[in-house]
Protein backbone atom coordinates (compact mmCIF):
# COMPACT_ATOMS: atom_id res chain seq x y z
CA UNK A 1 0.00 0.00 0.00
CA UNK A 2 1.13 3.21 -0.78
CA UNK A 3 1.02 5.39 2.48
CA UNK A 4 3.82 7.94 2.47
CA UNK A 5 3.86 11.39 0.92
CA UNK A 6 7.00 10.30 -1.54
CA UNK A 7 5.65 7.46 -2.08
CA UNK A 8 2.68 8.60 -3.31
CA UNK A 9 3.76 11.47 -5.33
CA UNK A 10 5.64 8.90 -7.23
CA UNK A 11 2.73 6.64 -8.16
CA UNK A 12 0.68 10.36 -8.70
CA UNK A 13 -2.19 9.90 -5.56
CA UNK A 14 -0.97 13.01 -4.01
CA UNK A 15 -0.32 14.87 -7.32
CA UNK A 16 -4.50 14.08 -7.77
CA UNK A 17 -5.02 15.19 -4.35
CA UNK A 18 -3.22 18.11 -4.16
CA UNK A 19 -3.84 19.72 -7.77
CA UNK A 20 -7.15 20.72 -8.42
CA UNK A 21 -6.10 22.25 -11.47
CA UNK A 22 -4.95 20.10 -14.71
CA UNK A 23 -1.44 20.89 -15.71
CA UNK A 24 -1.02 22.32 -19.30
CA UNK A 25 -0.07 19.32 -20.83
CA UNK A 26 -1.05 16.15 -18.52
CA UNK A 27 -4.42 16.09 -16.26
CA UNK A 28 -3.34 14.05 -12.22
CA UNK A 29 -5.16 10.90 -12.35
CA UNK A 30 -8.39 11.24 -10.16
CA UNK A 31 -9.21 10.10 -7.02
CA UNK A 32 -12.06 7.43 -5.49
CA UNK A 33 -12.43 8.77 -1.87
CA UNK A 34 -14.38 6.53 0.82
CA UNK A 35 -15.20 8.02 4.52
CA UNK A 36 -15.11 5.21 7.28
CA UNK A 37 -16.42 5.78 10.60
CA UNK A 38 -18.54 6.76 13.78
CA UNK A 39 -21.06 9.97 14.50
CA UNK A 40 -17.90 12.30 14.75
CA UNK A 41 -17.62 11.73 10.96
CA UNK A 42 -21.44 10.85 10.59
CA UNK A 43 -22.77 14.27 12.11
CA UNK A 44 -26.03 13.60 13.77
CA UNK A 45 -28.31 16.16 13.44
CA UNK A 46 -26.06 18.77 11.43
CA UNK A 47 -28.34 19.71 8.05
CA UNK A 48 -29.09 18.17 6.37
CA UNK A 49 -29.70 14.67 7.37
CA UNK A 50 -28.96 11.97 4.35
CA UNK A 51 -31.51 8.91 4.03
CA UNK A 52 -29.15 5.86 3.13
CA UNK A 53 -30.24 5.07 5.73
CA UNK A 54 -32.10 7.57 8.33
CA UNK A 55 -30.89 5.51 11.59
CA UNK A 56 -26.99 6.46 10.86
CA UNK A 57 -27.85 10.13 11.10
CA UNK A 58 -25.58 10.97 8.34
CA UNK A 59 -25.21 14.53 7.26
CA UNK A 60 -24.77 16.27 3.59
CA UNK A 61 -22.38 18.62 5.44
CA UNK A 62 -20.24 16.54 7.32
CA UNK A 63 -16.62 16.48 7.44
CA UNK A 64 -16.19 13.91 4.34
CA UNK A 65 -18.44 15.69 2.53
CA UNK A 66 -16.36 19.13 2.88
CA UNK A 67 -13.25 16.85 2.23
CA UNK A 68 -14.63 15.49 -0.99
CA UNK A 69 -15.25 19.22 -2.23
CA UNK A 70 -12.15 20.92 -1.29
CA UNK A 71 -10.20 18.39 -3.04
CA UNK A 72 -12.55 18.09 -5.99
CA UNK A 73 -12.26 14.08 -6.00
CA UNK A 74 -14.03 11.87 -8.93
CA UNK A 75 -15.74 9.56 -6.16
CA UNK A 76 -16.70 9.92 -3.03
CA UNK A 77 -18.63 7.58 -1.04
CA UNK A 78 -19.86 8.33 2.29
CA UNK A 79 -20.53 5.30 4.77
CA UNK A 80 -19.74 6.62 8.63
CA UNK A 81 -22.94 5.70 10.65
CA UNK A 82 -23.63 6.91 14.30
CA UNK A 83 -23.18 4.67 16.99
CA UNK A 84 -20.29 2.62 15.16
CA UNK A 85 -17.58 0.87 16.96
CA UNK A 86 -14.47 -0.28 15.43
CA UNK A 87 -16.14 -4.46 14.99
CA UNK A 88 -19.04 -2.68 12.99
CA UNK A 89 -16.75 -1.73 10.55
CA UNK A 90 -16.04 -5.13 8.77
CA UNK A 91 -19.64 -6.72 9.55
CA UNK A 92 -23.03 -5.20 9.38
CA UNK A 93 -24.30 -2.98 11.88
CA UNK A 94 -27.25 -3.49 13.97
CA UNK A 95 -29.29 0.00 14.29
CA UNK A 96 -32.54 1.07 16.05
CA UNK A 97 -35.66 0.27 14.73
CA UNK A 98 -34.02 -3.51 13.29
CA UNK A 99 -32.35 -1.61 10.85
CA UNK A 100 -28.70 -3.48 9.71
CA UNK A 101 -26.72 -1.41 7.40
CA UNK A 102 -23.92 -3.28 5.21
CA UNK A 103 -20.33 -3.62 7.02
CA UNK A 104 -18.31 -0.25 6.06
CA UNK A 105 -15.66 -2.08 4.95
CA UNK A 106 -17.37 -3.56 1.45
CA UNK A 107 -17.33 -0.23 0.35
CA UNK A 108 -13.47 -0.79 -0.32
CA UNK A 109 -12.10 -1.84 -3.52
CA UNK A 110 -8.69 -2.05 -5.22
CA UNK A 111 -9.76 1.05 -6.41
CA UNK A 112 -10.27 3.30 -3.72
CA UNK A 113 -7.45 5.76 -3.70
CA UNK A 114 -8.30 7.49 -0.43
CA UNK A 115 -9.52 6.30 2.88
CA UNK A 116 -10.26 8.27 6.13
CA UNK A 117 -11.46 6.36 9.29
CA UNK A 118 -12.53 8.25 12.29
CA UNK A 119 -13.37 5.65 15.16
CA UNK A 120 -13.09 4.10 18.66
CA UNK A 121 -15.13 6.74 20.49
CA UNK A 122 -17.54 4.21 20.85
CA UNK A 123 -15.73 1.17 22.00
CA UNK A 124 -16.16 0.16 25.84
CA UNK A 125 -18.81 2.52 25.96
CA UNK A 126 -16.15 5.33 26.13
CA UNK A 127 -17.69 8.73 25.48
CA UNK A 128 -21.35 7.67 26.07
CA UNK A 129 -20.37 6.38 29.18
CA UNK A 130 -18.70 9.25 30.29
CA UNK A 131 -21.02 12.34 28.89
CA UNK A 132 -24.00 9.93 30.37
CA UNK A 133 -22.38 9.72 33.91
CA UNK A 134 -20.48 12.88 34.75
CA UNK A 135 -23.22 15.05 34.36
CA UNK A 136 -25.60 12.88 36.83
CA UNK A 137 -22.30 12.76 39.33
CA UNK A 138 -21.59 16.81 39.42
CA UNK A 139 -23.68 17.42 42.58
CA UNK A 140 -22.62 14.81 44.96
CA UNK A 141 -19.04 16.34 44.62
CA UNK A 142 -18.76 19.63 42.43
CA UNK A 143 -15.05 20.25 43.21
CA UNK A 144 -14.09 17.13 43.06
CA UNK A 145 -13.62 14.46 40.68
CA UNK A 146 -17.34 12.21 41.28
CA UNK A 147 -16.91 10.72 37.70
CA UNK A 148 -13.39 9.25 37.23
CA UNK A 149 -14.31 7.92 41.12
CA UNK A 150 -17.53 5.98 40.01
CA UNK A 151 -15.23 4.34 36.80
CA UNK A 152 -12.48 3.67 39.08
CA UNK A 153 -12.25 -0.38 40.18
CA UNK A 154 -9.85 -2.27 42.35
CA UNK A 155 -8.46 -4.69 40.31
CA UNK A 156 -5.71 -7.16 41.80
CA UNK A 157 -5.99 -5.11 44.72
CA UNK A 158 -4.91 -1.95 43.03
CA UNK A 159 -7.30 0.86 41.88
CA UNK A 160 -7.78 0.57 37.65
CA UNK A 161 -9.47 3.73 35.97
CA UNK A 162 -10.83 1.91 33.66
CA UNK A 163 -11.84 4.48 31.01
CA UNK A 164 -7.93 5.47 30.86
CA UNK A 165 -7.45 1.31 30.52
CA UNK A 166 -10.22 1.14 28.40
CA UNK A 167 -9.05 4.39 25.81
CA UNK A 168 -5.93 2.41 25.98
CA UNK A 169 -7.35 -1.05 24.43
CA UNK A 170 -8.74 0.94 21.62
CA UNK A 171 -5.18 0.90 19.74
CA UNK A 172 -5.22 -3.13 19.56
CA UNK A 173 -8.88 -3.14 17.73
CA UNK A 174 -8.27 0.00 15.32
CA UNK A 175 -5.08 -1.42 14.22
CA UNK A 176 -6.13 -4.99 13.21
CA UNK A 177 -9.28 -2.92 11.43
CA UNK A 178 -6.64 -0.92 9.76
CA UNK A 179 -4.97 -3.98 8.51
CA UNK A 180 -8.23 -4.68 6.89
CA UNK A 181 -8.73 -1.72 5.41
CA UNK A 182 -5.18 -1.99 3.77
CA UNK A 183 -6.31 -5.80 2.75
CA UNK A 184 -9.01 -4.04 0.65
CA UNK A 185 -7.72 -1.10 -0.90
CA UNK A 186 -4.20 -1.89 -0.94
CA UNK A 187 -3.35 1.28 -2.74
CA UNK A 188 -4.91 3.35 -0.98
CA UNK A 189 -3.92 6.21 1.17
CA UNK A 190 -5.49 5.87 4.69
CA UNK A 191 -5.80 8.79 7.06
CA UNK A 192 -6.96 7.99 10.60
CA UNK A 193 -9.00 11.36 12.04
CA UNK A 194 -8.51 12.21 15.47
CA UNK A 195 -11.16 13.76 17.76
CA UNK A 196 -11.23 17.34 18.28
CA UNK A 197 -10.77 19.15 21.36
CA UNK A 198 -14.28 17.75 23.74
CA UNK A 199 -13.19 20.05 26.64
CA UNK A 200 -11.04 23.28 27.51
CA UNK A 201 -7.86 23.61 28.68
CA UNK A 202 -8.48 25.44 31.82
CA UNK A 203 -12.27 26.66 33.28
CA UNK A 204 -15.64 25.48 32.94
CA UNK A 205 -18.83 25.95 31.26
CA UNK A 206 -22.79 25.58 31.82
CA UNK A 207 -22.62 23.42 28.21
CA UNK A 208 -20.36 21.08 29.85
CA UNK A 209 -22.04 19.98 33.28
CA UNK A 210 -19.35 18.50 34.46
CA UNK A 211 -17.58 18.45 37.97
CA UNK A 212 -14.34 20.38 38.86
CA UNK A 213 -12.01 17.25 39.16
CA UNK A 214 -13.64 15.50 36.14
CA UNK A 215 -12.79 18.26 33.42
CA UNK A 216 -8.84 17.39 33.77
CA UNK A 217 -9.84 13.65 33.55
CA UNK A 218 -11.98 13.68 30.69
CA UNK A 219 -9.07 15.39 28.93
CA UNK A 220 -6.67 12.64 29.68
CA UNK A 221 -8.97 10.02 28.52
CA UNK A 222 -9.99 11.70 25.23
CA UNK A 223 -6.02 12.03 24.81
CA UNK A 224 -5.22 8.39 26.01
CA UNK A 225 -7.83 7.64 23.13
CA UNK A 226 -5.90 9.79 21.15
CA UNK A 227 -2.77 8.35 21.59
CA UNK A 228 -4.27 4.73 20.90
CA UNK A 229 -5.24 5.96 17.74
CA UNK A 230 -1.97 7.46 16.75
CA UNK A 231 -0.19 4.00 17.99
CA UNK A 232 -2.66 1.76 15.88
CA UNK A 233 -1.99 4.20 12.50
CA UNK A 234 1.40 3.65 12.48
CA UNK A 235 1.17 -0.48 13.35
CA UNK A 236 -1.01 -0.21 9.79
CA UNK A 237 1.36 2.45 7.82
CA UNK A 238 -1.22 4.65 7.94
CA UNK A 239 -1.49 8.80 8.53
CA UNK A 240 -2.85 9.78 11.77
CA UNK A 241 -4.51 13.63 11.82
CA UNK A 242 -4.30 14.89 15.13
CA UNK A 243 -7.00 17.69 15.40
CA UNK A 244 -5.85 19.01 18.62
CA UNK A 245 -3.56 21.78 17.56
CA UNK A 246 -6.28 22.74 14.71
CA UNK A 247 -9.55 22.99 17.40
CA UNK A 248 -7.77 24.40 20.27
CA UNK A 249 -10.22 27.67 21.27
CA UNK A 250 -13.05 25.79 19.50
CA UNK A 251 -14.07 23.17 22.82
CA UNK A 252 -17.26 22.50 23.86
CA UNK A 253 -17.15 25.64 26.36
CA UNK A 254 -15.66 27.64 23.67
CA UNK A 255 -19.68 29.10 23.04
CA UNK A 256 -19.59 31.15 19.53
CA UNK A 257 -16.21 29.70 18.44
CA UNK A 258 -16.85 25.90 19.54
CA UNK A 259 -16.69 23.40 16.89
CA UNK A 260 -18.46 20.93 19.23
CA UNK A 261 -21.42 21.11 20.80
CA UNK A 262 -21.68 20.92 24.72
CA UNK A 263 -24.62 18.55 26.89
CA UNK A 264 -27.82 20.07 25.37
CA UNK A 265 -28.89 18.35 22.04
CA UNK A 266 -29.79 21.04 19.50
CA UNK A 267 -31.73 20.06 16.46
CA UNK A 268 -30.77 21.40 13.26
CA UNK A 269 -27.39 21.90 14.55
CA UNK A 270 -25.67 19.08 16.31
CA UNK A 271 -26.50 16.09 18.66
CA UNK A 272 -25.36 16.77 22.75
CA UNK A 273 -21.13 16.25 22.49
CA UNK A 274 -20.77 16.14 18.87
CA UNK A 275 -19.22 18.72 16.37
CA UNK A 276 -21.31 21.49 15.33
CA UNK A 277 -21.23 21.91 10.74
CA UNK A 278 -18.42 24.58 11.69
CA UNK A 279 -16.39 21.90 13.09
CA UNK A 280 -16.89 19.77 10.38
CA UNK A 281 -15.05 22.28 8.19
CA UNK A 282 -12.74 23.08 10.55
CA UNK A 283 -12.46 19.21 10.68
CA UNK A 284 -12.24 18.91 7.32
CA UNK A 285 -9.78 21.62 6.56
CA UNK A 286 -7.17 19.75 9.03
CA UNK A 287 -7.59 16.31 6.80
CA UNK A 288 -7.05 18.42 3.53
CA UNK A 289 -3.59 20.40 5.29
CA UNK A 290 -2.30 16.64 6.26
CA UNK A 291 -3.10 15.34 2.62
CA UNK A 292 -2.13 18.42 0.69
CA UNK A 293 -0.21 20.31 2.93
CA UNK A 294 -2.00 23.17 1.88
CA UNK A 295 -4.50 25.09 3.57
CA UNK A 296 -8.27 24.10 2.69
CA UNK A 297 -9.55 26.29 0.20
CA UNK A 298 -12.46 29.38 1.60
CA UNK A 299 -15.99 29.08 1.30
CA UNK A 300 -15.94 31.37 -1.73
CA UNK A 301 -13.22 28.56 -3.47
CA UNK A 302 -14.68 25.89 -2.07
CA UNK A 303 -16.96 22.80 -4.25
CA UNK A 304 -19.47 23.09 -1.45
CA UNK A 305 -20.98 19.89 -0.30
CA UNK A 306 -25.17 19.66 -0.68
CA UNK A 307 -26.91 20.81 2.09
CA UNK A 308 -27.79 24.34 4.14
CA UNK A 309 -24.86 26.75 6.25
CA UNK A 310 -26.26 27.53 9.13
CA UNK A 311 -25.22 29.93 11.88
CA UNK A 312 -24.59 28.95 15.67
CA UNK A 313 -24.64 28.22 18.82
CA UNK A 314 -24.57 29.12 22.62
CA UNK A 315 -23.43 31.91 24.27
CA UNK A 316 -19.52 31.58 25.86
CA UNK A 317 -19.87 30.69 29.70
CA UNK A 318 -16.57 29.52 29.99
CA UNK A 319 -15.42 30.56 34.04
Amino acid sequence: MVVIAAALAAAGVVAAIQSRTPAPTSAPPPVDYVALGDSFSAGPLVPDARSDPPGCFRSTNNYPAYLAGFLGVRSYRDVTCSGAQTRDLPRPQQLAFGQTVPAQLDTLSAGTDLVTVGIGGNDFGLFGSIVGTCGALRDRDPRGAPCRRSFTRRIDGRPVDTKARDARRVEDRVARMLLAVVRRAPEADVYVVGYPRLLPERGRCAAVPFAAGDYPWGRRVEGLLNDALRAAAERAGATFVDLYPASRGHDACAGSRAWVNGSQTLFGLAAGFHPFQEGMRGMAGAVHTAITGESAPRHADADPPPGSVVTNRQPDTRN
